[in-house]
């Protein structure tokens, strides 16, 4: 076993191991006599050691792989049909492996300040964080189970296994009584995309005789099998990654702690979806009707994700609604045939975003709540955090030389090409579809990400505060290191290197495998990205413009009688709400009522007639001597009659 592959393998075993482990911990409370519970001290061990040790396997592999890799054994044999043990590596597995690591370690890191017990909170709020911590390595492993699987069973483990670690922390906080339902809420509505990412994976190994991704990618399927089963895996990338129509979980979900927010935005759940049709890429393209149905959701979402982001309140709100959007971009990006212009922008959204909601965690952990409307005038008092923060939003918007002017560039220019020249596996429109909408997003973006950053640090206070300041080392640090990639990673799209990790591996068997994939670098600095920018100032400008009016206002009354609608996202959540939720209860209501009714209903009253006809018996067998005689006398005469009218019959 090669270096390379042994190390592949590893990355998700650490994690793994140490997220069993800290499950075995007690949610003991703290000690009287330390401060701080012994169980916590060991799961702040497990969980930073786990989740660094990770780092650093990821980090070494970056290094050390310099090809294609791939081992496997075989786990199973049905009749024919092979499910294997195997990882299956290239240079986008290592680059997303160390995006993840990363993220997962500086989350581990922050949470030890962020959920510790403040000396003026009533009740304990880290008594549970030995299975947080652990809960936090089993996602961590899961996604990287994700990201080196070469096995489509595998994955599949990889990604249930991440739904279930979401649903247990984003319902981590039980006195909130939103966290329960919006942790259900993820729970069903990613179980919905799920049934269809089953059935595509299971019509693919079927189809190929092995669930193996080199089978798989390689095997010629029929072009309707092929069709069906791109479909049903777009199911559950729209689940996952939070694309129209099943993006409704996803703003709910900042119910949940800050930095597991920043650990399902950044680079572990909702980037799953993005990276799993990378990885699959070439049977993607062979199924121009799947990408093109891919770029409308992409670019509806896209959409949708930003308007609604200009009219929330709640920062963590304005922050997963961004998400929404900006995934919009990567799977637009897919949408027109480039996988390594979205990978690129998955990369450096995994900074930038990492950075905004730890940031944001440390303003709520400042001032004590979530509502930009009770904040303002933090500028001053907590400096470090207005900085990376500004640098997060700047990389947010597309402010050059930040990481995400780069990578948003990257994905503009593609879709530009295949509009105007058709470039890709995609008809133009798709590429008119995703470049058009693309560019309303730059401006909408700059708008809503301009009104966050004056709202909550410009302007005067808006609620009399307990002097708020910069949150302790142990909060501060993460988000600092954070800020380095936010800026500088975008940069690195210059580098051939780089590029040439990006591009996803095609079987050699398939001919011509070259026209899978645009030939141009990732970044793109021509007279095209003058458009960009100039919706990027008009976006800005407009939100700044407002604020200097009335300093004291919000940005958003701009939107007029249009912003309760952008508040609740168009209402879809109601729709959906109304078209699935409402006729399914009522469905299961009837079922109950009907099996209650009917079924139990029969069964019940046929033992009920039982018992009160034997009732009735009993009482006859049980009576009085001279009731008993009547009784016997007047059976003997109908006896007896009886008999005279049938011996006197001719």
């Amino acid at each position: 076993m090669s270096t390379p592959v042994l190390l592949g393998a590893l990355l998700p075993v650490v994690p793994l191991v140490a997220g069993l482990l800290g499950l075995l911990l007690p949610p003991a409370p703290r000690r009287a006599d330390t401060g701080e519970a012994p169980a916590r001290r060991t799961a702040i061990a497990l969980g930073v050691a786990g989740a660094a040790a990770a780092l650093a396997l990821a980090s070494a592999l970056l290094a050390t792989l310099d090809g294609p890799a791939e081992a496997s054994a075989t786990w199973i044999d049905l009749g024919g049909l092979t499910v294997t043990l195997g990882v299956r590596l290239d240079g986008a597995v290592a680059l997303v492996a160390v995006a993840v690591t990363a993220v997962a370690l500086a989350v581990q890191v922050y949470s030890v300040g962020y959920l510790k017990r403040g000396p003026h909170d009533d009740v304990d709020v880290d008594h549970r964080y030995p299975p947080y911590a652990a809960q936090v390595s089993l996602f961590t492993a899961a996604m990287l189970l994700v990201v080196v699987s070469g096995d489509l069973i595998l994955l599949l483990v990889g990604w249930e296994v991440m739904g279930l670690c979401s649903y247990l922390l984003i319902a981590h906080d039980r006195r909130l009584p939103e966290a329960p339902a919006a942790a259900m809420k993820a729970f069903l509505v990613t179980r919905v995309g799920d049934v269809g990412f089953l059935l595509g994976i299971a019509l693919l190994g079927v189809s190929a005789g092995s669930f193996r991704i080199a089978d798989v990618l390689a095997h010629d399927h029929a072009t309707g099998t092929l069709t069906a089963a791109c479909l049903l895996l777009l199911a559950g990338v729209a689940g996952k990654s939070a694309q129209f129509p099943l993006h409704t979980w996803l703003p709910d979900a900042m119910a949940g702690p800050t930095p597991i927010s920043a650990l399902i935005h950044a680079a572990t759940m909702v980037a799953a979806g993005v990276y799993v049709v990378a990885r699959l890429f070439p049977l993607f393209a062979r199924v121009p009707v799947a990408l093109a149905v891919l770029g409308v959701l992409a670019s509806v979402t896209l959409l949708l994700g930003a308007l609604a982001a200009t009219a929330q309140d709640d920062l963590k709100r304005v922050l997963a609604w961004s998400t929404v959007s900006q995934i919009g971009y990567m799977t637009g990006a897919l949408a027109v045939g480039a996988p390594e212009a979205a990978l690129f922008h998955l990369l450096t959204h995994a900074a930038f975003k990492a950075l905004l909601f730890l940031a944001a965690g440390a303003v709520i952990h400042a001032v004590g709540t979530t509502l930009m409307s009770r904040m303002g005038g933090l500028r001053h008092t907590m400096p470090a955090t207005f900085w990376c923060t500004l640098v997060g939003l700047g990389a947010l918007a597309g402010v050059p030389p930040l990481s995400g002017f780069f990578s948003k560039d990257g994905v503009l220019y593609v879709a530009e090409e295949a509009a105007l020249h058709g470039a890709g596996p995609t008809a133009a429109w798709v590429g008119w579809l995703v470049w058009l909408t693309g560019l309303v997003g730059v401006a909408v973006t700059a708008w809503y990400a301009t009104r966050l950053l004056l709202r909550t640090f410009l302007g005067d206070p808006r609620t009399p505060l307990v002097e708020p300041h910069d949150p302790p080392a142990v909060m501060r640090w993460p988000v600092l290191l954070l800020a380095v990639p936010a800026a500088l990673l975008g940069l690195a799209g210059f580098a051939g290197a780089f590029a040439e990790r990006l591009r996803p591996v095609t079987p050699a068997t398939r001919e011509q495998p070259s026209d899978l994939l645009p030939p141009e670098p990732l970044v793109h600095l021509g007279p095209a990205v003058l458009l960009p920018l100039a919706l990027l100032v008009l976006g800005a400008g407009l939100a700044w413009a407002r604020w200097r009016r009335d300093p004291a206002g919000d940005p958003a009354t701009t939107l007029g009688p249009l912003r309760p609608l952008f508040a609740r996202a168009f209402r879809l959540d109601d729709v959906q709400h109304a078209l699935v939720v409402r006729p399914t209860t009522a469905l299961a209501a009837t079922t109950r009522t009907a099996d209650e009714v009917v079924v139990d209903g029969a069964v019940t009253g046929s033992g009920r007639a039982a018992f009160g006809l034997g009732g009735g018996l009993a009482a006859l067998h049980r009576a009085a001597l001279p009731r008993a005689a009547a009784g016997v006398l007047a059976g003997a005469l109908l006896i007896g009659l009886a008999a005279a009218l049938i011996g006197g019959a001719p």
